[in-house]
């Protein structure tokens, strides 16, 4: 029996690790790769593959299936998730019928919320925890851009089978993805959800760059001090993470390309819907359970949700 995986989402995540995986298993016995897309994208790979451009290549990839149709996909084994954060529960549960009790779900959203909303909807499936590091995007329908070179991928579970976890190692490994099964994957999650939740937030909030934030003394405060304010959250949510996590935070952002921006930035200036509640207003919430104060958080997501 073929261990099938199905792609939900095939922005600059799904896309990316997707892709890779449909390079390495496209004529496999052992590992069916399937794409679930739909519309111009769907229309896009299956004439033409995906194409993924690095800053020094250009691959084009077939997976063995793209279909949004559950009676094509079928039951899967693995389903990585990459859409939007407000698509979960939609996209999920058009999928009801390819999903059994069996079928492990690994969430790759910006978020750290999507755990916990994907076992309400499925509560009898094991639901990983996982995260990446990575700038990518889509260039246009059935193409996806990578900037730089760093691309890193972290899952793990406390309750999953570990002869299931080290099967989805393996298959990343075998797929060159740079992979790695953690067992402190909360904590893990939340370092890339301060990361990324303060990025989305500034770069749309004073519509900057990277390299813009940087070199402004005031923008870079404004991040410094967004940093603080989740950090403040995580330590009131009892999580052990390095005591230098700010400034640690502060040196991968220096390291990443100036002229890159969050993905939720890209939206915002696309006029596309963003993903606010999970990487903004979340903290808000989150900092309210435990009575932490998020002045420029909540400012900042009260501007975003009226523009």
């Amino acid at each position: 029996m073929k261990t099938r995986i199905g792609i939900l989402g095939l922005g600059g995540v799904g896309g990316y690790f997707g892709g890779l995986l449909a390079k390495e298993y496209y004529k496999s016995d052992d590992v069916e790769v399937i794409f679930i897309a739909r519309g111009e994208t769907q229309k896009a790979i299956a004439e033409n593959g995906l194409k993924i451009i690095t800053d020094d290549s250009e691959t084009i990839v077939y997976p063995k299936m793209v279909s949004n149709n559950p009676n094509e996909i079928g039951v899967l084994d693995y389903l990585i998730c990459a859409t939007k954060t407000y698509d979960i529960e939609e996209s999920l549960l058009s999928l009801q019928q390819c999903i059994s009790p069996k079928t492990i779900i690994l969430p790759l959203y910006n978020g750290v919320d999507a755990p916990e909303r994907i076992q309400k909807l499925f509560p009898d499936n094991e639901v990983l925890q996982g995260c990446v590091y990575i700038i990518s995007m889509i260039f246009s329908p059935g193409t996806i851009r990578k900037i730089g070179f760093y691309e890193k991928l972290f899952f793990g579970s406390k309750t999953a089978s570990v002869s299931k976890l080290n099967q989805l190692q393996s298959i990343f490994h075998k797929a060159n993805i740079e992979s790695y099964l953690v067992d402190n994957i909360e904590e893990t999650v939340w370092e890339k959800f301060i990361f990324i939740s303060a990025l989305a937030t500034v770069t749309s909030y004073l519509n900057q760059n990277i390299g813009e934030i940087l070199d402004n003394p005031d923008s870079k405060a404004l991040y410094v001090e967004l940093l603080k304010e989740i950090e403040s959250v995580t330590k009131a949510k009892g999580l052990k993470l390095p005591d230098d996590i700010v400034n640690q935070t502060i040196i991968k952002l220096e390291k990443s390309p100036k002229e890159a921006t969050s993905s939720m930035h890209r939206d915002y200036l696309a006029g596309n819907k963003i993903e606010a509640n999970s990487l903004t207003k979340f903290v808000v919430n989150e900092a309210a359970k435990y009575g932490v104060k998020t002045p420029l958080y909540e400012k900042i997501s009260n501007v975003l949700f009226l523009s």
